[in-house]
């Protein structure tokens, strides 16, 4: 799937430009759906915990039974030469993949040792403040003991996208999903936080949504600044009550949202105070050498 425009991928130790393909007809994961990915950005000349994302890449491959071909850092440093193929400034989305090739002979499951490697690099620019909406979806995200929820799996975006559609056709940018005990999740491609009385609230990771790197990063800086930040359990009424709201995610960033529901949000003092701390930190020395 294209996203914007110039498009350079690497596979099998070189780099091509364009939508080149990389996985087979009879591969396990065509069929069975054995993919993991990772999402980082550039933007401004920057790659904000990079590091981050290419340790997750390898650890979501080893939740789904995979053997990595490449470390951490061997995805860190293909990833810094790609971006080298496009000027300094050029907004990207960078997205390292791995997926099983084979399968154990007649059975569903994958050979671990088959995984395939790739890394895909678009330029895409991230979407402008102010327009961002949120609706309630009546799909759910799945228990841990339901999917390989630890994994940034390509098998969970089917609900993901679901949850999507049903949002965008009821005029809505994103929606809200639930847990199976009724406790807020996330929305389909991001994490969420509230704002009440001055103090920040995001859902606890409780196994049912991934603990967004992005997310982590803006709780740190958050309160680096002085301000409470509550992982906790959420219901729909607690947002129903907030003040302000913003998600966190590798496509914007961190979004204020501007209207939830029928409610049109527009002043957003917290959240868009979130959006200053990460940029800065993000143009920072500190964005290089901190990836713990």
């Amino acid at each position: 799937m294209a996203l914007g425009g110039k498009i350079v991928t690497y596979y099998n130790g070189e780099w091509k430009e364009g939508n080149t393909p990389i996985i087979g007809a009879a591969d396990h994961a065509s069929w069975l759906g054995s993919t993991v990915f990772d999402g980082a950005r550039q933007f401004d000349g920057v790659r904000p915990d990079l590091f981050l994302n290419c340790q997750r890449i390898v650890y979501s491959a080893e939740v789904m039974g995979m053997i990595s071909p490449v470390t951490p850092q061997e995805v860190f440093d293909i990833v810094e030469e790609g971006c080298k193929m496009f000027a300094p400034d050029t907004p990207l989305y960078i997205r390292p993949m791995m997926w099983a090739q084979e399968g154990t002979p007649g059975i569903i499951d994958i050979a671990p040792e088959s995984t395939g490697f790739s890394v895909c690099i678009e330029e895409f620019p991230l979407p402008e403040v102010g327009t961002f909406s949120l609706t309630v979806s009546k799909f759910r995200r799945p228990r841990q003991d339901m999917a390989m929820t630890e994994a940034k799996a390509g098998s969970l975006y089917a609900n993901n996208g679901r949850i999507m559609a049903d949002a965008r056709a009821r005029g809505f940018s994103n929606a809200l999903s639930l847990d199976s005990q009724d406790n807020v999740a996330e929305t389909a491609s991001t994490n969420v936080f509230m704002i009440r009385d001055g103090e920040v609230f995001t859902p606890i990771p409780n196994g049912t949504f991934l603990n967004g790197l992005n997310r982590q990063r803006v709780i740190k800086l958050l309160r680096a600044d002085g301000i409470t930040v509550h992982e906790t359990k959420l219901t729909l009424k607690d947002f129903d009550e907030a003040d302000e709201m913003f998600c966190t995610g590798n496509i914007a960033k961190v979004m204020p949202v501007a209207k939830y529901q029928d409610r049109v949000m527009p002043d957003c003092p917290t959240a868009m105070r979130a959006r200053e701390l990460y940029f800065d930190f993000s143009h920072s020395k500190f964005a290089a050498e901190d990836v713990a």
